[in-house]
């Protein structure tokens, strides 16, 4: 390998992304430079590209990305050029409180790729040898590029500790809710109920073990939830104040609401939707990012093994497939929602 320079998407400020031959990154002794075969667009890197930009000027974004390793530092010994690998993106300090107990994703002092460094929508990134994780041949890029949101869900199912029989109900059904119907499914829920305006969506949900199905549009997602029984855990992915209050209403006493979604307006809650926080005792739980200990995180593992043995499904979210060249647009179509998708993943 001989190339100094690479293909990249390069964001110069928000809403200008731009398609550029950059120099290909240095790498330390404890990083190796993987090239990038795949990678996956978040719903956050639609608001980080188009409207709020990243942390700094040209910035190269992507955070959920696979490849192979095709450089290693003199220090790295637990990776060799050929290995093929999935790339957990935050870049934490080790030291704070927080990393020193194990919460990676709550480092006072933590970089970002793709955010506040550069990251995946190119044809190489330089990245600590920890921050790497084995994808088995068995694996396809496509999905190690989706082992990020996948992690991101099982952290957040996990904390909201789903138990065997419980009845989970998952508001909102793109990517993220669409992991959560199968997390739960894996982790013992026994009834899993989602909902969702999109019908497509609903049909894809059905398929990734949802038992019941309410189409938001036609039905009040409450009074149905109600008659089912309501549910012991509640995922809101939507990010929308009407799920984000609707979590509230559709659990029993006791339950527990977990927030995935990151709102998108303020969220205001009315005094009776208020009061079944208090009536019914209710545990909120909010969920960030997909790291715990030791680094980065079982969380990333064992969303690789389900890949592997076919619990945790991938390919069926998948709506678009694009080239690094496409992405400009494809963003612009996804700010202003003229295309409709689920997953879409570049492919480099």
């Amino acid at each position: 390998m001989n190339r100094t320079t690479m293909k990249a998407a390069v964001l110069h400020a928000p809403a200008d992304l731009r398609i550029e031959q950059v120099a290909l990154p240095g790498y330390g002794e404890d990083e190796v430079l993987v090239e990038v075969k795949a990678a996956g667009i978040c719903g956050s890197d639609i608001d980080r590209i188009m409207t709020t930009g990243t942390y700094r000027f040209p910035t190269i974004p992507g955070h959920e990305f696979s490849g192979v390793v095709a450089k290693v530092g003199n220090g790295v010994t637990r990776f060799a050029p050929g290995d093929r690998v999935a790339v957990a993106p935050i870049l934490p300090c080790y030291h704070c409180d927080y990393c020193q107990q194990g919460d990676y994703g709550l480092c006072d002092h933590y970089n970002y790729l793709g955010s506040r460094t550069d990251g995946g929508f190119a044809g190489y990134v330089a990245a600590p040898q920890q921050n790497l994780v084995r994808l088995p041949d068995d694996v396809d890029f496509a999905s190690g590029a989706m082992v990020e949101p996948a992690a991101v869900t099982l952290h957040g199912m996990m904390r909201a500790g789903i138990r065997a029989g419980d009845c989970v109900a998952v508001l909102g059904c793109g990517a993220l809710g669409l992991f959560a119907i199968q997390f739960a499914r894996i982790l013992g829920a026994t009834r899993i109920i989602a909902s969702d305006i999109a019908s497509d969506k609903l049909v894809l949900a059905r398929q990734m073990g949802a038992t019941e199905t309410i189409d938001a549009r036609s039905v009040d997602p409450l009074a149905t939830i109600s008659a089912l029984g309501m549910a012991d855990v509640t995922v809101e992915t939507a990010g929308a104040c009407a799920t984000q209050v609707q979590a509230l209403a559709v659990t029993r006493k006791h339950g527990r609401v977990l927030y995935l979604g990151s709102a998108h307006a303020d969220v205001v809650i009315p005094a009776a939707q208020f009061e079944l926080l208090l009536r019914r005792e209710l545990t909120l739980t909010g969920s960030w990012n997909s790291f715990s200990a030791p680094f980065p995180g079982r969380e990333w593992p064992a969303a690789i093994d389900y890949m592997q043995n076919g619990a945790l499904l991938t390919k069926p979210l998948i709506t678009h497939t694009i080239s690094l060249d496409a992405l400009p647009q494809f963003m612009r179509d996804m700010k202003h929602r003229t295309v409709t998708y689920t997953k879409v993943i570049v492919e480099l």
